[in-house]
């Protein structure tokens, strides 16, 4: 199991941001795919046609998103922690994201910088 961390600087506000990563309908924009996404704790989501699958844990508006991201036969559980940091060019999105199996790693690396925050850098820039 390894853990990541990293930060992204995306050209959007908190606000803008955290409705791009709750909102379904907002989410379908940046990934082209229909989500299934709630803020409320303990409820289930899905994303890119349920490439990814977890739970909501925790939210606080414009600041923070907490979800476990479930991977088939994980004993230990995979949390993923975005916080939004307001910046002078737009947000500072701190990412944590720990127990990622160790067979999956280099692709779920490459999907947060390409898919995910790629894709929501590449939406706010056209906005």
């Amino acid at each position: 199991m390894k853990d990541f961390k990293k930060y992204y600087l995306l050209p959007a506000t908190p606000a803008e941001l955290y409705m791009a990563l709750t909102n379904p309908i907002t989410i379908q924009l940046w990934t082209g795919e229909v989500a299934e996404m709630s803020t409320e704790p303990g409820s289930e989501f899905s994303m890119w046609e349920e490439s990814i699958v977890g739970k909501n844990i925790e939210f606080e508006e414009n600041k923070k998103i907490v979800q476990q991201w479930y991977f088939d036969g994980q004993p230990e559980e995979s949390v993923v922690t975005i916080k939004l940091h307001p910046d002078k060019h737009g947000t500072s999105v701190e990412l944590k994201h720990t127990n990622i199996p160790d067979e999956d790693f280099d692709d779920i690396i490459e999907g947060w910088d390409n898919n995910y925050f790629g894709n929501l850098a590449d939406f706010f820039a056209e906005v």
